[in-house]
């Protein structure tokens, strides 16, 4: 077609009918929708969902994503809507560069969100080059961010609905991937929106639950994954205060993140203490008063920029910084110590910041995603 021809709704100059969309579908009512949304616009959609790990176990499991059950969903909404279905087992994937550096971090004293390497290492990475395998013009998700045209080309915007945005845990996402995903869902106002658009598909899935749980981790216990992934793990050592001195003794560091306050087993004190560091190598679980848990300087590694001038072409950056996914941008300087590093100066004492999280970028207007990093040390 000639290049001033009509973009589709997908912003590629092709009739939909000529143009291939893998749509990664985790079974769950937003990927469906997706999917649905898509083939009704008679897009040539292609389904495709991994298996991430042994399923035959988690059939029973509710309130994770990417379950037997889930691959079950997938297809039944393929067929439904009449487009292929691939199930691809990337079981061996998703351990190495997911699970392992799960259970690492977390002997490592770091809090990891294996979500975001999920995204980074597995969807937009292997399935990303499977869907090029496949001759897909693109390839839609299921997420709630929006990816919009800006002088420079595409950017990646915080979703329309705050409460369903995803931008933390998609600010890896590199300028070349951006090129090729799409993600349709992140205009939408809210949540149920999403269910009328599933409910007007006649879509199986329509009522189904959202998924709470990291896929891999059955009822949010962490540490009993990691010491199944890592034997020994769970070794007791010693709770201290920030001066040394030996308050109790915990059942095993992985049990502990930072800011933690509950379940340390510490009587008598007049005030609370909170988990302010953690040292695996000593076996320790350092507490503290609440006010200890205050930091300003944030150190960040493996930064993924998306703003328009290299990263380290000017000297600091003010910005919107998210410590935690369910915090609200601060303001925050990001000042460049290399291609990939940084150092975060909050300009408010943020409570709570570990080792292992992400610290992601946002514009002065808080909707636009500038990338981020991961934050190193405590």
């Amino acid at each position: 077609m000639p290049l001033d021809a009509e973009l589709n709704s997908l912003g590629l100059p092709k009739a939909p009918a000529d143009t291939r969309v893998v749509v990664a579908m985790s079974g769950g009512v937003d990927s469906s929708v997706v999917a649905a949304e898509l083939a009704a616009e008679g897009y040539d959609v292609v389904g495709v969902t991994l298996q991430l790990y042994d399923h035959g176990a988690a059939l029973a499991k509710k309130g994770a994503c990417c379950a037997g059950r889930d691959i079950h969903d997938a297809r039944r909404v393929a067929e439904a809507m009449g487009f292929p279905h691939y199930v691809l087992d990337y079981e061996n994937a998703f351990r190495e560069a997911v699970i392992d550096e799960f259970a690492d971090s977390y002997l490592g004293g770091a809090t990891p969100v294996p979500c975001i390497r999920c995204n980074e290492r597995v969807k937009f990475r292997d399935l990303l080059e499977t869907a090029k395998d496949l001759d897909a013009d693109c390839m839609a998700t299921g997420h709630y961010i929006q990816r919009k045209m800006g002088a420079r080309g595409p950017e990646l915007h915080r979703a329309a609905d705050p409460v369903r945005d995803q931008s933390y845990f998609l600010f890896s996402t590199t300028a070349e991937q951006l090129a090729y995903l799409r993600f349709p869902l992140g205009h939408l106002p809210d949540k149920g929106a999403t269910r009328a658009l599933a409910a007007r598909h006649g879509l199986s899935v329509a009522d189904k639950p959202d998924s709470q749980d990291i896929c891999f981790v059955p009822n949010g216990d962490y540490a009993s994954v990691i010491e199944k992934l890592r034997p020994g793990a769970g070794e007791p050592g010693e709770i201290v205060d920030t001066a040394g001195r030996v308050l109790g003794t915990h059942r095993g560091v992985i049990h502990y993140t930072v800011g933690q306050r509950k379940g340390l087993g510490i009587g008598g004190l007049a005030d609370p203490l909170y988990v302010v560091k953690l040292d695996p190598d000593a076996r320790r679980v350092v507490v503290g008063p609440k006010d200890a848990l205050a930091t300003r300087i944030v150190p960040v590694r493996e930064v993924n920029w998306l703003g328009d001038a290299p990263f380290d072409s000017r000297p600091a950056w003010e910005l919107g910084v998210k410590v935690r996914s369910t915090r609200a941008p601060a303001e925050a300087v990001v000042r460049p110590t290399g291609p990939t590093t940084a150092e975060v100066e909050l300009a408010a004492p943020e409570e709570g910041v570990s080792p292992g999280q992400a610290c992601v970028f946002y514009g002065a207007d808080g909707s636009r995603v500038f990338g981020g990093g991961w934050i190193w040390r405590g």
